[in-house]
């Protein structure tokens, strides 16, 4: 029997300098008719200065998929651990509500 290959399956190679990840608890999102820009940032506790530890620039259809797929693993994250508690927000900012995702 031939086997068929699977053209779907994407191999993606993680370096082992990007592999432990980047702490982040803060984000800030801008963006321009053409792109998105996310920075990861760290806020040290009781510091009133803020790094920005990670940058990513991304096209809006992709950053559409991106909110799809957090989206969809949040509410896989809640269905296992429960509801994640958000404290009050005391800088200015937006919670995006739940969206048809399209992209």
């Amino acid at each position: 029997m031939e086997q068929k290959e699977n053209k779907n399956v994407l191999n993606i190679d993680i370096p082992a300098d990007v592999m432990d990840g980047v702490y982040s608890n803060m984000t800030v999102v801008s963006h321009s008719q053409e792109e998105f820009v996310i920075d990861f940032v760290r806020l040290v506790p009781g510091s009133n200065k803020a790094r920005v530890k990670s940058r990513v620039v991304m096209s809006p259809v992709n950053a559409k998929r991106t909110l799809a797929a957090l989206q969809e693993n949040l509410m896989k994250y809640e269905a296992q651990y429960g509801s994640i508690k958000l404290p009050e927000r005391k800088q200015a900012g937006t919670i995006i509500a739940p969206f048809k995702a399209e992209a």
